[in-house]
């Protein structure tokens, strides 16, 4: 019994963990809500999410893979719902149109691309375009690094995403395997390897909003 015989289950298990990440950005849109703004929020992690559940669903097309297609069918639609969210309480609306606009302009080059060139050589150059973009997206929390280290503290950070994403990687890294398609291969151990090093700042920096807590609840008993 060889991994191909496990790719339907390999497949189904990141599939639904992948969903389950998706979902976590309903703890974050419930935070957005009770603060009454997205000030504080970075919303890379959903806008960064729809553009890459776009191109994904394309190359997805592209391969001919339906639990790809499925997952990231789900993550349009979630992600879309997020933003919406974000941008119903942004204190600056006509910023965060101007990001959207720039983010809609960004992928409609990239679709645009993937129609124009040659079928034959599509799936492997727009996989690399993929590729790149994915752990760009994965790795943009760490653009906060310089933050962090300064206030020693990671509450900027989306820590159910960043906990999701390690495992969902780690999945479809598996499922990589078994298909043998290098760009799922690399897109997910480079993205695994930057989740860790994220999950790591953790430990080293926790959030400081957890200790802030407490105080705060003992102020209004008083």
């Amino acid at each position: 019994m060889g991994l191909d015989d496990f790719k339907d289950i390999v497949g189904t298990c990141a599939a639904v963990s992948t969903i389950g990440q998706m979902l976590t950005g309903i703890l974050i849109c419930n935070d957005i809500q009770k603060k009454g703004t997205s000030e504080d929020v970075d919303p890379m992690p959903f806008l960064g999410g729809i553009g890459m559940c776009i191109l994904m669903l394309r190359y997805a097309w592209i391969l001919g893979d339906p639990a790809m297609i499925n997952v990231n069918v789900f993550g349009l639609l979630a992600n879309t719902l997020y933003m919406a969210v974000y941008y119903y309480y942004s204190p600056r609306t006509k910023d965060t149109l101007a990001l959207i606009s720039k983010a809609v302009a960004f992928v409609a080059v990239f679709l645009a691309y993937a129609e124009m060139e040659h079928p034959e050589k599509v799936e492997f150059r727009f996989g690399i375009i993929i590729t790149v973009l994915l752990l760009l997206l994965v790795a943009s929390p760490l653009a906060h690094l310089k933050k962090i280290i300064e206030t020693k503290d990671t509450t900027i950070l989306p820590f159910p995403l960043i906990f999701m994403g390690t495992i969902v990687t780690f999945q479809w890294l598996l499922y990589g395997l078994i298909i043998n398609n290098m760009f799922v291969i690399f897109q997910n151990a480079v993205a695994f390897g930057l989740s860790i090093a994220q999950l790591s700042l953790f430990i080293i920096y926790p959030s400081k909003s957890t200790k802030t807590a407490v105080p705060s609840q003992e102020k209004k008993k008083n």
